[in-house]
């Protein structure tokens, strides 16, 4: 089976009165990777979004992680990310579905990405009916993924607790980000993820493998909740 993985780089937008509005973010980078399920590569794009990175300096001084903004203008000098505006962004997308019959794509915190994307499409069209994705993709969520492998297995909890990577819950459970799923995946304790948008996707598709070769010792109903549910367009 053939994937489109997928991470974005956000910014807050502005509201009415000028004020930050964290609810509603913006990408300004969207990586993209063609993968399987073993986490090989066919193709790969790092995509800067026009509009927002060099259209709006008030939202990309709201960036997470806006210090890395100089490493970003170096990289698109040197030609290893391509600046493109929504619509070209968007064809590229479908250009990759159409090449390998693409059906599914795959996130980290899916939920997050998809909003983002969605958010870019409605705020620079001004319609809230416009969607970025195409329509009646799935989306599976490699963090749901982990939650049904990875923490399920007495090593991770074991290494979580050994160094620090437990939740402040009343009741403590172990964290699934992808940086920390990294670390035990590959046993690099002083691995940092890099936050931008292709690098992140580079190490979520070997969580991804990782999660697809433990997918034999998964219940079958676990597997079904592990993919997040079909893109459609809905009027809110």
């Amino acid at each position: 089976m053939i994937f489109l993985m997928a991470d974005t780089e956000t910014c807050n937008t502005i509201d009415n009165e000028g004020k930050l509005d964290m609810s509603n973010v913006l990408p300004y980078d969207l990586g993209m990777s063609v993968i399987n399920e073993q986490g090989e590569v066919f193709e790969k794009v790092s995509l800067i979004i026009e509009e927002i990175y060099y259209g709006m300096p008030d939202l990309m001084a709201t960036a997470y992680y806006s210090n890395k903004l100089p490493q970003y203008d170096k990289d698109i000098a040197e030609g290893k990310r391509k600046v493109v505006n929504i619509y070209q962004a968007q064809k590229i997308l479908w250009e990759l579905k159409r090449k390998y019959g693409i059906e599914v794509i795959v996130s980290h915190n899916a939920r997050f990405d998809n909003i983002a994307l969605k958010n870019l499409s409605r705020y620079i069209t001004k319609s809230k009916y416009r969607y970025f994705l195409p329509r009646g993709m799935e989306y599976y969520d490699t963090l749901k993924m982990a939650r049904d492998t990875i923490c399920k297995e007495p090593t991770y909890l074991e290494f979580c607790m050994a160094n620090g990577y437990m939740t402040k819950h009343k009741t403590p459970r172990p964290r699934l980000t992808a940086e920390i799923l990294y670390r035990y995946i590959t046993n690099d304790l002083d691995f940092v993820e890099s936050h931008t948008g292709l690098e992140d996707v580079d190490i979520e598709r070997q969580i991804l493998a990782y999660c697809f070769s433990k997918h034999q010792a998964m219940a079958k109903g676990a597997w079904e909740k592990s993919h997040y549910k079909k893109v459609v367009e809905v009027v809110d």
